[in-house]
């Protein structure tokens, strides 16, 4: 029993002399770490802000936020370490050595994180844009480290692995979509009153007046006819209603012009459509 008490009495002793040796030391590392953190934080979400202000992308804007954030961390991590005594070079060996195996485990994950960081800089498109990728299209809706998110008119949420996005063929059409749909008439037909009746039918039709205005012409020639094209550029988040309320006036503008289309086999010659599909953007 006396043994036990002299060993207490020792441990208990060791324990003052530590506390009164380290412990201002672990108090004040403590209480750096802790206002190095806060401090991290504040200092991201400002640069962030700065960033914004500066008309920088919010996607950009944000990235670089967390990047000083990081970064900040980091320091505050090593000093706090060296006030404890601890040597950080072993612990960048080991972290060095942990992270190469790592990359052959996790390789699909890196690979999303090192493209979306090169969209991030290099920024081939933007929130608000219409993209697509691998016969995959919509608007773009937040672009992460991992994925780029889409939506599509239908309101469906696309998630797309950013590894599939990079080095491969993409078309932007920024805010809309080109259609070209062509119309056959006959040669007996007057072309500029049919031209003139569906510019007019495409004036009235409010979605096309925020893109470039629609183009209507002679777009070629035909057996027997007259091919005139039409082009008009749609709201990407209103692609197939835009589309098809076109479409529906344009035959009604030219019933009432009296012009009929040339007919095929007995088959009055429908609206042709070449969708925005052939990677046309609008012109600026």
């Amino acid at each position: 029993m006396k043994q036990e008490m002299e060993a207490l009495t020792k441990l208990l002793d060791t324990l003052v002399e530590f506390s009164v040796t380290y412990g201002f030391q672990i108090l004040g590392a403590l209480v750096f770490f802790v206002i190095g953190l806060k401090a991290a934080g504040w200092a991201g979400k400002q640069t962030a802000r700065l960033a914004e202000s500066k008309q920088i992308d919010i996607t950009l804007a944000k990235f670089i936020g967390n990047v000083v954030k990081l970064v900040l961390i980091g320091f505050v991590a090593i000093i706090t370490l060296g006030n404890f005594g601890i040597t950080i070079g072993p612990l960048i060996a080991l972290a060095g050595a942990v992270a190469f195996g790592a990359t052959f485990a996790i390789q699909g994950p890196l690979a999303n994180y090192g493209a979306g960081l090169s969209i991030i800089l290099t920024r081939p498109f933007v929130v608000g844009n219409t993209i697509e990728i691998k016969n995959t299209n919509g608007v773009v809706e937040n672009v992460t480290l991992a994925a780029t998110i889409l939506v599509t008119e239908d309101g469906e949420r696309i998630t797309v692995p950013n590894r599939q996005i990079v080095g491969e063929i993409l078309t932007n059409s920024l805010a809309h979509r080109v259609v070209q749909t062509k119309l056959c008439i006959g040669f007996g037909e007057d072309t500029e009153v049919a031209i003139g009746a569906l510019k007019k039918a495409l004036a009235e039709i409010a979605e096309l007046n925020s893109g470039p205005a629609p183009q209507v012409g002679i777009h070629d020639f035909t057996y027997g006819g007259v091919v005139l094209g039409i082009r008009f550029w749609v709201p990407s988040q209103k692609y197939f209603q835009t589309r098809y309320a076109v479409n529906h006036a344009a035959l009604n503008a030219l019933k009432e012009a009296g012009v009929k289309l040339l007919p095929v086999d007995g088959i009055a010659v429908a609206a042709q459509s070449l969708s925005a599909d052939s990677g046309e953007t609008a012109p600026s």
